[in-house]
């Protein structure tokens, strides 16, 4: 089996920090977005992986290649945004005739993988959500059958949403939908989508069975971000690295700093992770994400996110910070 990950979008709802550092590759409770769905993945015993990367792929390309050395990783350039459809049909050649599980770049769920992976049946994850309106949306009979999946829509029959996990057996079928979709212009919303093609293939007979994420962490923006970093430290439980160096500073866990980071006179925590090679002196954080190579100086920092090479001096509360930037409240 094959893993499909797509990291072509632009994260525009994290900006400003997606202008500088692919949305896949954000920080969160010590981890990227990227590295907690390849491990996971990884640890089922899937070792081949098909990125599928666009904008700002070669920082995707370099996180992969220097984290995962021992995995067999192929990468698929997306150089025009016409949709998921699109994103997996590039990956056609690559795959042949294996079985595919794909997983959207953005999203971390909690589930079996193994169990998914071992099924006899075709999977799709889903979610009960209170507004099913912006996301795929499933009909599943009473046994657990997908009857129905749409994109977006506007009347939803149900409320069970797609969380963007889908582990596809029969492969070749998945591909003729594609061609399919492209052959007769069948778009949603402009564009190309996957949950179309899936919706083709039930039609023509293909078997999909349900199963249920127990928790689904949103990494699309800047409030949802900063819960699943707390969410995720509360299971966790967070690390410190050994080489923090902590003078005279109070640290509130769950947290998790990384290597090379100096506290002075500070007090970190609950719910914060830190980059590797930041100092926080005389300051305060909370509930926050503060990325690597960044100086906080005599701040208090709550509910925010802050890039990395930044600079932050002054007092100043709920941040939402880029990559190389300087601010002096002073």
């Amino acid at each position: 089996m094959k893993a499909i990950i797509p990291v072509a979008g632009a994260g525009a709802k994290l900006r400003p920090h997606t202008y500088t550092q692919p949305k896949a590759l954000i920080p969160i409770a010590g981890k990227t977005i990227l590295s907690f769905i390849v491990d996971q993945l990884h640890d089922a015993g899937i070792n081949e992986f098909i990125f599928i990367i666009g904008y700002l792929g070669d920082k995707i390309q370099e996180y992969v290649q220097q984290t995962y050395p021992h995995l067999q990783c192929h990468f698929v350039q997306q150089n025009e945004r016409q949709g998921t459809g699109h994103a997996v049909e590039l990956t056609r050649n690559i795959v042949g005739e294996d079985e595919v599980f794909v997983a959207l770049g953005d999203t971390i769920c909690e589930y079996d993988v193994k169990e998914v992976i071992e099924s006899p049946y075709s999977m799709l994850g889903v979610k009960k959500v209170d507004d099913p309106r912006s996301f795929g949306v499933a009909e599943i009979d009473p046994e657990g059958f997908i009857e129905h999946v749409v994109e977006k829509p506007a009347i939803p029959k149900s409320n069970m949403a797609l969380v963007g996990l889908y582990k596809i057996r029969e492969t070749q079928f998945l591909y003729d939908c594609l061609h399919h979709l492209f052959a007769q212009d069948i778009r949603s919303y402009g564009e190309y989508n996957l949950t179309d093609a899936l919706d083709c293939m039930i039609k023509r007979g293909a078997k999909f069975r349900s199963f249920k994420v127990k928790n689904w962490f949103d990494c699309g923006k800047k409030e949802t971000l900063l819960e699943s970093n707390a969410t995720l430290l509360k299971k966790f439980g967070g690390q410190v690295h050994e080489s923090v160096l902590s003078e005279n500073s109070i640290i509130i866990p769950p947290v998790s700093i990384g290597p090379g980071t100096v506290l002075k006179n500070a007090i970190i925590g609950p719910h914060v992770a830190i980059g590797a090679n930041t100092t926080v002196q005389y300051s305060i954080v909370r509930d926050s994400i503060i990325g690597s190579y960044t100086n906080l100086f005599e701040v208090v920092v709550d509910n925010s996110l802050l890039g990395s090479d930044a600079s932050v001096k002054g007092l100043s509360r709920s941040l939402n910070i880029g990559d190389n930037t300087e601010i002096d409240f002073g």
